[in-house]
């Protein structure tokens, strides 16, 4: 572990913010990668617009975090200055973006939860948490409108669009399950009325992506098992490798200013 990476104390409200905020940020990271290299001008920007939507969405709850946890932290050394182990990020979002069908699939599985989800949290008890999730809704109701498109013309179109949209379905369905896991912490915030409990979700969330996909002509794989640990730290490469190009500035010259 860096010597410059903070401690952070992990209160429910704080460990609910911070896990939504990693979400955000690691999938908006990822989006970014796609910048100067996307199939078309037009559709590079549809990615990058996606992508500063989370990342405004990941410094609202940071900022929050940071005003609840009332350590000293602020959004940036949140973002920069813990390690893999100490982000709370679903494994979904961690998953490199491959082919442009991958990128699609991994942001349709994640806004179709992330749409009704937000929707919901507008009627938090907390209301700045109610503020953030009325933002987060019209963002992500966008996000779901276009990945959903994609999805369908992907899948359905040349054999080889339809292949790889398959491709991605199979590779990225077993971590679609830990977007429905609360634990004993969040279910604390549940049972005050401070945030939705996720499993709530999931009737919906598989009724829009069955939908999409059989409108795609793209199989709807069976119940199985599900990846999880991204909630607890417990993280793939991946995300360490993104990190570590994150946080080099910020690591090589703690506290820089220019």
């Amino acid at each position: 572990m860096a010597t410059n990476t903070i401690r952070v104390n992990e209160s429910p409200l704080v460990l609910y913010c911070l896990r939504r905020a990693d979400d955000a940020l690691v999938m908006g990271h990822r989006l970014s990668e796609w910048c100067g290299r996307g199939p078309a001008l037009e559709e590079e920007m549809a990615l990058a617009n996606m992508g500063l939507d989370l990342l405004g969405q990941a410094r609202s709850l940071y900022t929050y975090a940071a005003e609840v946890e009332a350590a000293g932290n602020d959004e940036d050394r949140y973002a920069y200055l813990r390690d893999a182990r100490q982000y709370r990020n679903l494994l979904l979002a961690e998953q490199p973006n491959g082919d442009f069908a991958r990128t699609i699939l991994r942001q349709f599985f994640y806004a179709a939860f992330a749409d009704p989800y937000w929707r919901a949290m507008m009627k938090s008890s907390d209301p700045t948490l109610a503020a953030i999730a009325a933002k987060s809704e019209k963002e992500s109701a966008y996000h779901l409108r276009h990945t959903a498109e994609w999805v369908i013309r992907l899948g359905d179109g040349t054999e080889e669009s339809h292949r790889r949209a398959a491709e991605a379905v199979a590779h990225l369905w077993p971590y679609t399950g830990e977007m429905f896991e609360a634990d004993a912490a969040e279910q604390e915030l549940i049972a005050a009325g401070v945030v939705m409990d996720p499993a709530s979700f999931r009737a919906e969330w598989d009724k829009t992506v069955s939908e999409i996909l059989a409108e795609a002509t793209l199989e709807k794989p069976a119940p199985g098992w599900m990846q999880k640990g991204g909630r607890t730290g417990l993280h793939s490469e991946h995300l360490g490798h993104m990190l570590a190009e994150m946080q080099v500035l910020q690591r090589t010259y703690p506290d820089a200013t220019w």
